[in-house]
């Protein structure tokens, strides 16, 4: 299964997303959309796509006829964000051990395979792109498209925080280990454990992301 093309807003979110959770673009840092522009060669579309997006994540404040500020979203509302995609990948996870046909099953272990070489390469940003390819598979395959739309919704507004995460090789090992407990669930039809190690492992996620919150 490929990585589907992302737009010049989407690359330029993921970059300047990262300056902001490693601190290298402190909170109160105006971001001016002509200065973006001129730094990363683009038209200001991207750069107000990308703003858009990150204002969502929490991660910038946008005011008007005014330069978006960067911000961090409270702990207590990254924790909210967490609760809530844990339950919505829950249920995805859950009816996919339910509902996903032999193809699907095939394709979600061979992402899952995939991500254990990245891990052996010591490769984050891989690791990161084939651990949304990994989430987005098993969304589809609850068969639920309403269901998709939220969480996938939900799920881009964290993944900042879910991406920096990546920057520890023991981090990337040990979310792989939590994606193979799912994975077990799944092929064997466990709707329940799927569902529960699913949890477990978004709730994870959580504690990995809340340092980057506190800006450490």
């Amino acid at each position: 299964m490929g990585t589907a093309p992302r737009t010049r807003g989407e690359e330029l979110r993921g970059q300047l997303a990262d300056e902001i959770v490693h601190g290298r673009l402190a909170p109160g840092t105006p971001l001016e959309e002509m200065e973006i522009a001129r730094r990363f060669n683009v038209s200001r579309t991207p750069v107000r796509e990308a703003l858009r997006e990150l204002a969502a994540s929490g991660l910038i404040e946008l005011r008007a006829h005014q330069s978006a500020l960067v911000a961090l979203p409270s702990v207590d509302r990254l924790r909210g964000m967490f609760d809530v995609l844990a339950e919505l990948e829950a249920l995805c996870a859950g009816l996919s051990a339910v509902h996903m046909s032999p193809r699907e099953r095939a394709a979600l272990e061979t992402i899952h395979r995939d991500l254990g070489e990245a891990v052996r390469g010591g490769d984050p940003k891989r690791y990161h792109h084939l651990n949304e390819e990994f989430h987005a598979a098993i969304y589809a395959g609850s068969h639920n498209e309403y269901l998709v739309e939220i969480t996938l919704a939900t799920r881009t507004r964290i993944s900042p925080f879910s991406r920096a995460q990546f920057g520890s090789l023991g981090r990337m090992a040990r979310s792989h280990e939590e994606h193979d407990r799912v994975v077990k669930a799944i092929l064997r039809g466990d709707q329940p454990n799927a569902a529960a190690e699913m949890r477990g492992h978004i709730l994870t996620v959580e504690t990995a992301a809340k340092r980057f919150a506190n800006g450490a």
